[in-house]
């Protein structure tokens, strides 16, 4: 079994959605610069801005909640379950999931990574920086630009993440696509990918989604409770 997840996941867990009804994008449409690398890379406030949003942010002081919960209860059912995420959070590895069955797709902001030399550390100690008085850190290797470890919007996704997540896709019997809008690719073509591929699909969101008529098996109720329920009978059979 594969679940894709969005950022419908972790609504509960106080992590706001970005395309949804009241979304981030569509309250603040400037917000999208502090995520776009052009944007972050060219110009210092947009940098500081966005240092200051992750310090602020929810994600980072996140726990999971039952959804996340749900999934690590069915893969320690013995039901052979993998984990394709467009989360930052962390949150399903938070939960129990081993960190080999999760594939985050679009990076950890639990992470930072340098833009010119690569090295990669902690998000703690880049925020500790932040918080003690430095608004835009850079690398402590080299002194380039830092950013958080997350595919920002311009930027490609690992091909590794990507080329494991479609061959999972494409064996797998069941895929659950849970809080997402479906409508960011190429994460969305997995969708259709399994679809084409034979596996039952089914899809949990509480607005409708460009795969809907492909699925078997459409869910709208809240995804805390019917995620539970619905693995729940997967779990027995």
């Amino acid at each position: 079994m594969a679940i894709l997840s969005g950022a419908g996941i972790s609504t509960d867990s106080g992590i706001p959605d970005y395309r949804g009804p009241d979304g981030l994008w569509r309250r603040d449409p400037e917000a999208e610069k502090l995520v776009t690398y052009t944007y972050y890379m060219s110009d210092p406030e947009i940098r500081r801005r966005s240092w200051r949003m992750r310090r602020d942010g929810p994600a980072l002081r996140a726990r999971p909640n039952a959804a996340h919960e749900a999934v690590v209860r069915l893969e320690q059912s013995g039901v052979p379950v993998r984990v394709i995420t467009q989360n930052v959070d962390g949150l399903h590895q938070m939960a129990g999931m081993p960190e080999r069955k999760v594939l985050e797709l679009h990076g950890s902001a639990r992470a930072v990574q340098c833009t010119r030399c690569k090295v990669r550390s902690g998000m703690g100690a880049a925020l500790e920086r932040v918080a003690a008085g430095d608004p835009d850190p850079a690398c402590e290797a080299c002194g380039g630009i830092l950013k958080s470890a997350t595919v920002m919007f311009g930027e490609g996704l690992d091909p590794a993440v990507l080329g494991e997540a479609v061959a999972v896709t494409k064996a797998c019997e069941v895929f659950i696509a849970v809080g997402t809008s479906l409508q960011v690719h190429p994460a969305a073509s997995l969708a259709g990918l399994a679809a084409d591929h034979g596996a039952r699909l089914i899809i949990v969101n509480a607005e409708p989604t460009p795969y809907d008529d492909r699925a078997d098996e459409l869910v709208r109720e809240p995804i805390g409770t019917a995620l539970l329920a619905l693995l729940e009978r997967i779990a027995a059979g």
